[in-house]
């Protein structure tokens, strides 16, 4: 098996056109993304202690507060302005700007709302060694990839809002220390999410012209997706199967 087909979901699968890359995309989402994981169904049905809802919390933090360095490192790849500037609302929506509030500080309530200490939070002393080395692999790849695969593992945002309707109303429904103020951040993914991933994806079937880069492109989400699974994986041996490791977020007594 060689490198370029080694995270392939259907090797066969043909890429021949524009649409049959689209068509593969979505089917990589449907049997990938990490709304299948356990953990998450978890979350959502109410099955889990307040102290391992600000574990998630907590850890997928690193990776919101991440998102925008990320966006910032793809557009330094791109001597388009255009691309540019389409790009950079992006870094907008997690920081905000001067007198709006952005996603990070939509985090912050979230944390704040569970129960957990700001500066704590985003010291991220206390998050999973998987997350850490997710995350920081996802901007190591948009910095060494292409710049077509940088924006092609954006991609998952095809999938986030209807994880994210899910999530409002699971957590809405089954916890009582979560309210509509904390769950904002999603609230306002999912007229975000949209239309980013509407850009990337023509984007993509737009610039990826040949069958063998549209099998990069597809790659580059199977990757994404593996860096969102593998964080689930760690929270759920760290705070489900109970094996913390040293230096780890320890949740109070329930």
């Amino acid at each position: 098996m060689t490198a370029l087909t080694a995270f392939s979901v259907a090797a066969d699968a043909p890429l021949d056109t524009p649409e049959q890359l689209e068509e593969q995309l979505r089917f990589i989402g449907a049997t990938r993304y990490h709304s299948l994981h356990p953990f998450h169904a978890l979350l959502h049905g109410g099955k889990l202690n307040q102290g391992q809802v600000q574990a998630w919390a907590l850890n997928r933090y690193y990776y919101q507060s991440t998102i925008p360095i990320k966006d910032a490192v793809v557009i330094s790849r791109f001597r388009d302005r255009d691309t540019r500037i389409e790009w950079r609302h992006r870094i907008a929506d997690h920081d905000g700007d001067i007198g709006t509030e952005g996603g990070i500080e939509r985090w912050i309530k979230l944390t704040e709302g569970l129960g957990l200490d700001t500066d704590y939070v985003e010291s991220a002393e206390g998050i999973l060694p998987a997350t850490r080395f997710a995350v920081e692999a996802y901007v190591h790849f948009v910095r060494e990839k292409s710049p077509l695969e940088a924006i092609a593992s954006s991609l998952t945002e095809l999938f986030a809002p209807n994880l994210h309707e899910e999530r409002i109303s699971g957590m809405l429904k089954h916890y009582d220390f979560v309210n509509p103020e904390v769950m904002s951040y999603f609230s306002r993914r999912l007229t975000q999410a949209p239309r980013d991933s509407e850009f990337a994806l023509n984007y993509v079937k737009q610039h990826a012209k040949t069958p063998y880069e549209r099998q990069l492109v597809c790659n580059a989400l199977i990757f994404k997706t593996n860096v969102l699974w593998v964080q689930l994986d760690a929270l759920y041996h760290a705070y489900v199967e109970g094996h913390v490791p040293p230096g780890a977020f320890v949740p109070a007594m329930p």
